[in-house]
């Protein structure tokens, strides 16, 4: 190829690409100039819209001037015809003045309707207003009347509800025994996982050698037995540990001399403390005792609020600091003021979480109980514990009984642990007993323990 074709060739790329170039050039000079069409298109049609929306505005500004004056000068029907025809003409005027300077001068949309919105409320009859305040006096009331109180779960329903929720729960803790002690000839080794079994779920050392010891000398005597009558055995030795005839009652009753009981709720932090007083309120008002609530909780932000809210739902007062971090003592006393003021059964004080290990908040404690005992004896101090935590509630309970005088234990989470064990174990290194269980989260899932339904429930029955 000689270079006159090669040069050729270079020329008609070149010519090419100009042409594309113009091109392009071109089409994007007749889009901006679309454009620029289109915008001022808009733009005209929108100066036009808002000039009609002005005409609009003014006329109607006129006509309701207009319909003013005519309901004030029939009013003043007493009035001199002139000073009626005066009155009329200046509405006339002034209609036409507004015309004037909304054509002129563009008043904005808003300040216009602000106008119109008032004129109309001027031209109000008195029968609508009359008609419109009898409308809305019922509804104001119906919205400022309390809601009712809840019914809460009676406390029979309680105990057959929850003993077949807890035999529902699963728990492996006497599944493993039962299938040990099935056996027909039982090994050292086989006693040994009996023990380790007791012991992890926190039956307690001592307790667990005393269950293994009489098994032994039981199976010593019964060599052979059928499936039935080991667990009948194992239920029986279950049940006294728990305590079938301790006395698990609350002391709720007024005393002698008529005065309200007092319960003060203690534990470690979320343990559920607020939730179980909400909830003993729940079960004292389904058998028919008055109430009075105490928050005494002034760290924790929210537990004043809470308890406040389980009070509203059964008509519970609550008495609370009127600010975060006050005194709690302070809160208690007020509250035992107030049990006495309504004449109530029961006053429940929730008290703040504390850790078992600082001092100074368990030396708060025997402050609050002293405090409440100037105006009323203290009945009963429950300790609320957290069913999985453990052998860890065990120093947790220790702990608490030598700084307040624990009189009673409420277990919660007690259908999701295999640490049900803790129960005897409390029992036996306090010497107090459990007297409430939680078995879930539900309001009115709270109830007096029933030893038999709980080791009914632990052997899966």
């Amino acid at each position: 190829m000689d270079t006159s074709t090669i040069v050729g060739i270079v020329i008609a790329a070149v010519v090419v690409i100009a042409a594309i170039v113009i091109a392009v050039v071109a089409g994007r000079r007749r889009a901006a100039k679309k454009a620029q069409e289109a915008a001022a298109a808009a733009a005209q049609k929108r100066a036009s819209v808002e000039g009609a929306s002005g005409t609009s505005k003014a006329d109607r500004s006129a006509k309701a001037t207009k319909g003013a004056a005519a309901q004030a000068s029939a009013q003043k029907v007493k009035k001199p015809a002139a000073a009626k025809e005066s009155a009329e003409k200046e509405s006339a005027e002034k209609a036409s003045a507004d015309n004037t300077i909304s054509e002129s001068s563009g008043t904005s949309e808003t300040e216009v309707e602000t106008a119109e919105v008032a004129e109309a409320a001027t031209s109000e009859t008195p029968e609508t207003e009359a008609a419109e305040t009898e409308a809305s006096g019922p509804a104001s009331e119906a919205a400022a009347a309390p809601a009712p109180a809840e019914k809460p779960e009676g406390k029979q329903s309680r105990l057959t509800r929850l003993r077949a929720r807890l035999s529902k729960s699963a728990n492996p803790f006497g599944k493993a025994l039962f299938a040990i002690l099935t056996k027909d000839n039982l090994s050292e080794t086989d006693w040994e996982d009996i023990e380790d079994t007791l012991i992890l779920a926190d039956v307690g050392t001592d307790a667990s050698e005393q269950i293994v010891d009489e098994l032994r000398a039981d199976a010593r005597v019964n060599s052979s037995k059928t499936p039935a009558e080991v667990r009948a055995t194992l239920r029986r030795m279950l049940l006294e540990q728990v305590g079938e005839d301790t006395d698990r009652s609350l002391a709720a009753e007024r005393d002698d001399a008529r005065h309200p009981s007092v319960i003060i709720m203690v534990g470690v932090n979320g343990t559920g403390k607020t939730t179980t007083a909400g909830k003993l309120a729940r079960l004292f008002v389904a058998e028919g005792k008055s109430v009075v609530l105490g928050a005494a909780d002034t760290f924790r932000a929210a537990a004043a609020d809470q308890l406040e809210t389980w009070g509203s739902h059964v008509g519970v007062p609550v008495v609370r600091a009127d600010h975060d971090g006050a005194d709690p003592a302070s809160v208690a006393f007020d509250a035992a003021q107030k049990a006495i003021d309504a004449d109530a059964d029961v006053l429940i004080i929730d008290t703040a979480g504390r850790l078992q290990n600082k001092a100074n908040l368990m030396d708060e404690l025997g402050k609050i109980r002293r405090v409440v005992e100037k105006k009323l004896p203290v009945d009963e101090v429950l300790l609320v514990l957290d069913a999985t935590t453990g052998q860890n509630g065990m120093v947790q309970a220790k702990v608490f009984s030598e700084a307040i005088g624990v009189t009673g234990v409420a277990l919660t989470k007690l259908d999701g642990s295999a640490k049900g064990g803790i129960v005897i174990s409390v029992q036996k290194e306090l010497g107090v007993p459990v007297k409430l269980v939680g078995l879930g989260e539900g309001p009115d899932d709270l109830a007096p323990f029933d030893p038999a339904g709980f080791v009914d429930g632990i052997l899966g029955d």
